[in-house]
C-alpha cells in the first residue's frame, strides 16, 4: 500500500539580482515506489547556494559595527585612558629616575652651554658632582648600618624575651604556679599570631586599594602630560591648526585689500614665491620674511594686522609683525593655533631654591619670548619704566625682577608702593625704606625717598671725583662698598604725578607759607625733579630708579620722565598714542603693538624696548610672556632672600619721618648749651635716637633746620674770620614758638 504524498511545500527564493521575491508551489505527486525520492519540480525550484551572500552580509554588518559612532567612541575611550596609564607610568618612571640621578643637572648644563652661559654651566656641574658625592656617602652609610641594624634587632628581641621571662617568674612566684613562667611569652606569641591573622585578612583589600591608588596616580600623571594619542583625545572646540605654507601666505597677502599688492602678485611669474623668504620654525610658531613689491609700503601691511591674521586662519594676537633691517620687508611670526593661550610654567625663582643673583654680571629670568626662548634682562645701571592698564600684571612683573635682585646682598632697595594693598609687604626686612599707601602723605614720603636717593647720588659723585683724582680705576670704584647698587622703586607712580600735595613751612615771622608742590608733572614738582636728576646722573654711580604706572598720558607720566629710562615695557594699552608714550615712537613704527594685546587675556605679556633685553638684529622691541609669581610664593622667595642678607631695618610709612619732632629732639640734644657745633648735635641725636637718625648726615640735619627757619650759622672767631657752623638754641626755640603760634591760629 502506497503512502500518501507529502503536502506540497512553498519555496521562497530571495534573488538579489532580480530585486524581487518569487514564490513557487510544487504540484501534488503520488510516489508509488520511493517516498523519499525528490520531486524534479521541487529540485528545479530549490534556491542556489547562499554562502557568498551570507558572507557579504556578515562583512557589511562587521563594517557597520566597526564604524558605528558608539564603537569608535568606545575604542577611543579605551585607547585614550590606556594611553594615560601607559604614558603616566613613563612620566613617573622618568620623574623618579631624574630625582635619583644627575639627569636634570646634565640637561640644565647643556642648556646653559647652548645659551653661552659658562658660569651657570659650571655651577650645574658642581651641583652634579656634589649630588654624586652625597649619594655615594648615603649608600656607604647604609651598607655600614645593615650589620648594626641586625645586631640591634637581635639584642632587642633578646631583651624583650628577657623581660617577658622576668614577668613570668614574678607571676609564678606570686601564684606558686611553675607554668606561669612562660605565660607572658605564650601571650606574646598569641598576639603575634593574631596580628598575622589580621594582616592575612586585610592583605588582599589593602593590596587592592594600593593598586587602585597606584593606577590613579599613573592616570593623573598621564592625563596631565597628555600622553594619549592625539586622535584619541576628545575633540576641542578650537579651530584646527592650519599649517603655514607659501601658498597660504601669498593668498593671505593677495586678499589683504591692498590693490597695488594684489596686482603685483598677479603679475609675478613664479606665483609670488620670490617675495617670501624661507619659512622657519620659531618656538611655538613659524617666522617668514616678506619682501614687498615696489609701490607697497610696510605701513600698509602693518595697518591690516587683523585681516592678515584672519586670512592666515589665526587670531590677531597670534600674528606679530616687525620691520627687520632689510628695506621694504615685513617679518611675520605666526603662532600655532592656541599656543599663546597655554601657560609658560613657573618662574625659576619658585622651583630653584639655590638660585643666586648678580646685578652686575647676571640677568634676571623674566619669562619667555614668543618663540619660546628664555627672556633674560640685565638690570645693571638701567632705569626702568613698566606701564599698562590696571589689573594686567604690572606690579607682578615689576616685583618678579625685584625678587630676583633681592638675592644680590649688595643691592639696597628703597621702595614706595603708592597703591598700598600689601603687594610689596614681603620686602619688609629687605628694603631699607618701605612706603605703602595712596594718600598725599605717602606721596610726600615717596618724594623724600627719591630726594634722599638724589643726595646719595651727589655724595657718590663727589666721592668718585676724589677717588678718580687719586688714580682709582672705574672697576675698582664700582667694586667699592660705598658704590653698592641703590635701586629706588616707585609703584603706581601716577599717584605721585597726579598728587596735589604742597610743601609748607613756617617763616621767621611765624607765617605758614607754601613752597614747591610735591606731586604734579610740571617742572616745579619736587618728585618730578628728583626723578629727572636720578635719570640724568644716577646710572654712573649705581643709583637707578624703577617706576610702574598706569594708563600713560602726559599728565601722569611726563615726557622727560618716560624718555629717561633705559628699559621701557608695556602691558596692554588702550590706544596707539599710549603705546607710543610707553615704549617710544621708533618701537611702535617698527611693529611694537602693546595696544593690540588682549585686555584680561594677555595678563603679564609685555612689549619691551630698550637695551636691557636681547633683541634680534635691527629690532627695537620684543614681546615677553612673564612668569607670574603670586603673593604666597613671593613671600617664600623673599624669606629665602632675607636669609642671605644681614638684618635690614625697614622704615615704613607707619613710622613716617614727619611724625618725629626734629626741633624738639635737637633742642634736647643741645642741653644747656647756647651754641653747639652741628657735627656734635648730629652725634648726640644719633646716640639718643639711633633708629631715627642712624643714617643721617650733616646735610639731612641742615635741611630740616633750614625748612624750620633755624638754619645753623657760622660763628665769628677772634680774628674776625668765619668760624665753625653751630646750631643756635635761641633760633630753635623761636622756631618752635612760631610753629605753635601758627598751629593755634589755624585751630582758631
Amino acid at each position: 500500500m502506497t503512502e500518501p504524498a507529502a503536502e506540497p511545500m512553498g519555496t521562497v527564493h530571495n534573488l538579489d539580482e532580480h530585486r524581487a521575491t518569487r514564490t513557487t508551489v510544487a504540484p501534488a505527486v503520488s510516489l508509488a515506489k520511493d517516498a523519499t525520492a525528490p520531486d524534479p519540480a521541487a529540485v528545479d525550484a530549490a534556491p542556489p547556494s547562499s554562502s557568498s551572500s551570507r558572507a557579504r552580509r556578515a562583512v557589511r554588518r562587521a563594517h557597520a559595527l566597526a564604524t558605528h559612532d558608539r564603537t569608535r567612541s568606545t575604542f577611543g575611550f579605551v585607547v585614550r585612558h590606556g594611553g594615560y596609564f601607559v604614558g603616566g607610568a613613563g612620566v613617573v618612571a622618568k620623574r623618579s629616575w631624574e630625582g635619583r640621578t644627575t639627569a636634570v643637572h646634565h640637561r640644565m648644563r647643556a642648556m646653559a652651554l647652548a645659551s653661552g652661559d659658562h658660569q651657570a654651566a659650571a655651577e650645574w656641574q658642581d651641583r652634579a658632582d656634589r649630588f654624586r658625592r652625597e649619594r655615594h656617602e648615603r649608600r656607604i652609610e647604609l651598607v655600614h648600618k645593615v650589620p648594626t641594624m641586625a645586631k640591634s634587632a637581635a639584642i632587642g628581641t633578646a631583651a624583650a624575651e628577657g623581660v617577658l621571662l622576668l614577668v613570668g617568674i614574678c607571676m609564678a612566684i606570686h601564684d606558686r604556679e611553675l607554668h606561669d613562667v612562660v605565660a607572658p611569652t605564650l601571650a606574646a606569641i598569641d598576639a603575634v599570631r593574631a596580628l598575622c591573622w589580621f594582616i592575612g585578612i586585610a592583605w588582599g583589600p589593602a593590596l587592592g586599594l594600593a593598586l587602585v591608588a597606584c593606577l590613579s596616580h599613573l592616570w593623573r600623571a598621564g592625563h596631565k602630560a597628555e600622553t594619549a594619542p592625539t586622535w584619541a583625545r576628545p575633540t576641542s572646540e578650537t579651530v584646527d591648526d592650519v599649517p603655514i605654507t607659501p601658498s597660504i601666505v601669498v593668498k593671505a597677502l593677495s586678499d589683504l585689500g591692498v590693490p597695488s599688492l594684489k596686482k603685483a602678485i598677479k603679475e609675478m611669474a613664479d606665483g609670488a614665491a620670490g617675495m617670501l623668504g624661507p619659512i622657519r620654525l620659531a618656538g611655538c610658531g613659524v617666522e617668514v620674511d616678506v619682501t614687498l613689491p615696489s609701490g607697497v609700503s610696510t605701513e600698509e601691511v602693518l595697518g591690516k594686522r587683523r585681516k592678515l591674521a584672519e586670512n592666515l586662519n589665526r587670531h590677531e594676537h597670534e600674528l606679530h609683525m616687525t620691520i627687520p633691517p632689510a628695506p621694504r620687508t615685513v617679518r611675520m611670526w605666526i603662532a600655532d593655533s592656541g599656543a599663546l593661550d597655554q601657560p609658560i610654567g613657573p618662574s625659576p625663582l619658585v622651583i630653584d631654591e639655590d638660585l643666586t643673583a648678580d646685578m652686575r654680571k647676571g640677568r634676571a629670568p623674566w619669562g619667555q619670548d614668543l618663540r619660546g626662548d628664555v627672556a633674560l634682562i640685565s638690570l645693571w645701571q638701567r632705569h626702568m619704566l613698566i606701564t599698562g592698564l590696571s589689573n594686567q600684571g604690572k606690579t607682578a612683573s615689576l616685583r618678579a625682577l625685584a625678587l630676583w635682585l633681592a638675592f644680590d646682598a649688595r643691592v639696597e632697595f628703597r621702595l614706595a608702593d603708592l597703591k598700598g594693598v600689601g603687594d610689596w609687604q614681603m620686602f619688609d626686612g629687605i628694603a631699607t625704606t618701605l612706603i605703602q599707601g595712596p594718600t598725599d602723605e605717602h606721596v610726600m614720603e615717596a618724594t623724600h625717598m627719591v630726594e634722599g636717593g638724589v643726595e646719595e647720588m651727589m655724595r657718590r659723585i663727589d666721592l668718585m671725583r676724589d677717588l678718580t683724582a687719586k688714580g682709582w680705576s672705574q672697576d675698582k670704584i664700582m667694586a667699592d662698598l660705598r658704590f653698592n647698587p641703590l635701586v629706588l622703586i616707585v609703584d603706581e607712580a601716577q599717584v605721585a604725578y597726579g598728587s596735589g600735595a604742597v610743601e609748607t613751612f613756617v617763616s621767621d615771622s611765624g607765617a605758614v607759607r607754601k613752597g614747591a608742590p610735591y606731586g604734579g608733572s610740571k617742572n616745579d614738582s619736587r618728585y618730578f625733579q628728583a626723578v629727572k636728576k636720578v635719570h640724568d646722573q644716577g646710572r654712573a654711580v649705581n643709583v637707578t630708579i624703577w617706576e610702574g604706572t598706569q594708563d600713560p598720558t602726559n599728565e601722569n607720566l611726563p615726557k622727560r620722565s618716560r624718555e629717561g629710562n633705559h628699559i621701557r615695557a608695556s602691558l596692554v594699552l588702550g590706544t596707539e598714542s599710549q603705546a607710543r608714550m610707553a615704549v617710544g615712537d621708533s618701537a611702535v613704527d617698527a611693529g611694537a603693538a602693546p595696544h593690540k594685546l588682549r585686555q584680561g587675556l594677555d595678563k603679564g605679556t609685555l612689549v619691551v624696548a630698550g637695551d636691557g633685553v636681547k633683541l634680534a638684529p635691527g629690532q627695537p622691541s620684543v614681546t615677553v610672556r612673564t612668569h607670574f609669581i603670586n603673593i604666597e610664593p613671593a613671600k617664600e622667595i623673599a624669606a629665602r632672600a632675607k636669609a642671605r642678607r644681614a638684618g635690614v631695618e625697614t622704615r615704613t610709612a607707619d613710622e613716617p619721618a614727619e611724625n618725629v619732632d626734629h626741633l624738639a629732639n635737637v633742642l634736647d640734644a643741645l642741653g644747656d648749651g647756647k651754641r653747639i657745633q652741628t657735627q656734635e648735635v648730629l652725634r648726640r641725636l644719633i646716640s639718643k635716637h639711633p633708629k631715627t637718625y642712624g643714617d643721617w648726615e650733616l646735610h639731612h640735619l641742615t635741611g630740616v633746620l633750614r625748612e624750620a627757619g633755624a638754619e645753623p650759622k657760622s660763628t665769628r672767631a677772634d680774628n674776625g674770620k668765619s668760624g665753625v657752623i653751630c646750631v643756635s638754641r635761641a633760633r630753635i626755640e623761636a622756631a618752635i614758638e612760631g610753629r605753635e603760634e601758627a598751629t593755634e591760629r589755624d585751630a582758631g
